[in-house]
């Protein structure tokens, strides 16, 4: 019984700690961005896409959500933080349906079953990066106005780049799944 109780502790510890991990790297990936307006491109949704398949939903939501409440905190984790503000004002900017979609998209790419197929794969990346961009258009429209090229401005910019991640990620899904299998100890 003691052994059990040793084996989930460690468990626990060991998710926790790619939680906050996980949210440090989250943190670098905004960093590294183009400015664009009014959302800049940055490497966010590769990391949270990369979450999921790696650590599965509940570590990858746990991860986004962490990420979120430090930049409610104040911590400048967000990608134009601390130049453009920090905590709930930065938060509610453009920016805030692409946050959220984080956790939604982290949640689909770490439940969805990858398979062999690159092609279902591909498909699949794209159904969970897709929740970000449609919760991002949907705020944006609300806080810059339904009349705005909402497309132009929060979508069109970034295909191509999503396009790329996307192909990273799924001829690396299977390295991923089995680093998954390593690291969390799944048989």
């Amino acid at each position: 019984m003691e052994i059990v109780k040793t084996i989930q502790n460690q468990k626990i510890i060991k998710s926790l700690l790619i939680v906050f991990f996980g949210s440090l790297i989250l943190t670098l990936s905004a960093k590294i961005k183009i400015p664009f307006y009014p959302v800049p491109m940055t490497m966010q949704t590769f990391v949270v896409l990369l979450l999921g398949i790696s650590f599965g939903y509940k570590i990858a939501v746990a991860t986004t959500t962490l990420y979120i409440l430090e930049g409610l905190l104040g911590f400048p984790v967000f990608s134009n933080s601390p130049e453009k503000g920090v905590g709930f004002s930065y938060f509610v900017g453009p920016t805030m349906g692409y946050l959220i979609g984080f956790i939604f998209a982290s949640f689909l790419a770490g439940y969805l079953n990858y398979t062999k197929s690159h092609i279902r794969n591909f498909f699949s990346l794209i159904l969970s990066v897709s929740i970000i961009y449609i919760l991002g258009v949907l705020w944006l429209g609300i806080l810059i106005g339904w009349d705005k090229p909402l497309f132009d401005l929060g979508v069109k910019p970034f295909i191509l780049a999503e396009i790329f991640k996307i192909i990273i990620l799924t001829l690396l899904i299977n390295k991923l799944i089995i680093l998954k299998k390593i690291i969390l100890g799944i048989s």
